[in-house]
């Protein structure tokens, strides 16, 4: 990473200079100049023939399928797995039937069940931070250590406590009870001061 002295780069920007995708500084003339350079080569692609901007023309774009996150299909009545959410207190929040493989926090999000999930599903926060009974726990593989790092900040941590983005659903945790926290500790949101 670069680091520059700032009242220096304040001075470059005000006289034009700029740096580009290389990490060079250029003066805005050059950058100007090589844009001009590009026009040029087009006009002259044009003239040539090689390039045809006619409006006849059609053009093939290609594209896939949308794919949001917490997406899920849902299961026909009576063939998924049962999933069961509590709040703190233990009051059932809802029992949903799901898939094999889906992830605990997109069934959340799926089901309106307010479980945040700030970073996604990318193991950057403790957000989706789930406790389960100690009988399903032990049925997950050990979780990785970028997960625990990210359950040593969650609030409310207990010895069976889960990322709900790190447990993927198998056939084996029918009727696994998902209970979230009374709490959660966003550290982007909660006070966590810029380190640059």
């Amino acid at each position: 990473m670069l680091s520059l002295n700032t009242s220096w780069l304040r001075h470059a920007c005000h006289r034009g200079i700029r740096m580009d995708a290389g990490s060079r500084w250029l003066h805005s003339n050059q950058s100007l100049a090589a844009t001009s350079s590009r026009t040029q080569h087009t006009r002259r692609l044009m003239r040539n023939g090689n390039v045809s901007l006619d409006s006849s023309r059609t053009r093939k774009i290609h594209s896939t399928t949308i794919v949001r996150h917490g997406h899920l299909t849902r299961p026909e009545p009576g063939t998924g797995i049962k999933v069961h959410f509590k709040d703190a207190k233990g009051a059932l929040l809802k029992t949903v039937e799901v898939n094999e493989g889906d992830d605990l926090l997109s069934i959340a999000h799926e089901h309106d069940i307010d479980l945040e999930g700030a970073c996604e599903g990318s193991v950057a926060c403790s957000t989706c931070h789930v406790i389960l009974p100690p009988v399903y726990y032990d049925l997950l593989p050990e979780p990785e250590d970028d997960e625990n790092d990210m359950l040593d900040m969650a609030f409310g941590l207990t010895d069976t406590s889960r990322l709900g983005c790190q447990v993927k659903l198998t056939r084996e945790l029918d009727g696994i009870t998902a209970t979230l926290p009374s709490a959660t500790r966003n550290m982007f949101v909660d006070g966590k001061k810029p380190s640059h």
